[in-house]
C-alpha cells in the first residue's frame, strides 16, 4: 500500500483529464453542426476535435481505467461484499462513461466527413450525460455508499435537464 496515495493522485488527475475531454468536444460538436457553412470554421475544428479526442482524452481514459484497476488489485476490499457495493456502482458508470467516449469518437469521425445528421441540440443535451455520470460516480467515491435514493434524483434530474435542453428552440430558428 506504500504506492497507493501516489497512483490514486494519479487516477484522479487521469479522470480530471479525460472529463475535460468529455465535457468540451461536444462543445465542440455544437460549434461545428451550427457553422457547417463556414469551410474554414470547420477545418479548424475539425482537427481540435481529432486532436483533443485522439492526444487528451483517450490516453486519460486509458490511464483512468489502467490506474483504477491497479487500485483494486492493491485494495480488493472495495469489491467486497462488506465495502457496500458503491465499488460495484462507480465501475457500472465509469463503464458507462467509457462507452460514452466511444461514441464521442463515432460522431467526430461522421463529422470529420461531413456525414452527420445530429442537430446542436442534440450535442447540447449529449453534453449533459457526462456531468451526470460522474456527479453519481464522485458521490459514490466521497460518501463511500450507495444510494437507491441519490441514483434515483440524478438520474431523473439529468433526464429533466437533458429533455428542456433537446426542447429548445434552436438559435437559427427565432
Amino acid at each position: 500500500m506504500e504506492y497507493y496515495s501516489w497512483i490514486l493522485t494519479f487516477h484522479v488527475m487521469s479522470f480530471m483529464s479525460w472529463m475535460a475531454m468529455l465535457f468540451y468536444l461536444p462543445r465542440l460538436y455544437v460549434y461545428h453542426v451550427e457553422q457547417k457553412n463556414k469551410k474554414d470554421y470547420t477545418d479548424v475544428v475539425k482537427i481540435q476535435e481529432f486532436k483533443i479526442y485522439k492526444y487528451i482524452g483517450m490516453p486519460a481514459m486509458w490511464a483512468t481505467i489502467f490506474s483504477g484497476a491497479v487500485m483494486l488489485y492493491m485494495n480488493p476490499y472495495l469489491l467486497s461484499a462488506e465495502a457496500g457495493g458503491w465499488m460495484h456502482a462507480k465501475l457500472l458508470f465509469a463503464f458507462l462513461l467509457v462507452i460514452y467516449s466511444f461514441s464521442l469518437e463515432k460522431y467526430r469521425k461522421e463529422l470529420a466527413i461531413d456525414n452527420f445528421t445530429k442537430s446542436g441540440n442534440f450535442f447540447r443535451a449529449y453534453n449533459e450525460v457526462p456531468t451526470i455520470l460522474s456527479l453519481l460516480i464522485v458521490g459514490y467515491v466521497i460518501t463511500k455508499t450507495f444510494s437507491i435514493l441519490f441514483t434515483v434524483i440524478t438520474l431523473a434530474l439529468g433526464a429533466f435537464i437533458v429533455y428542456k435542453v433537446l426542447k429548445q428552440t434552436p438559435k437559427d430558428a427565432k
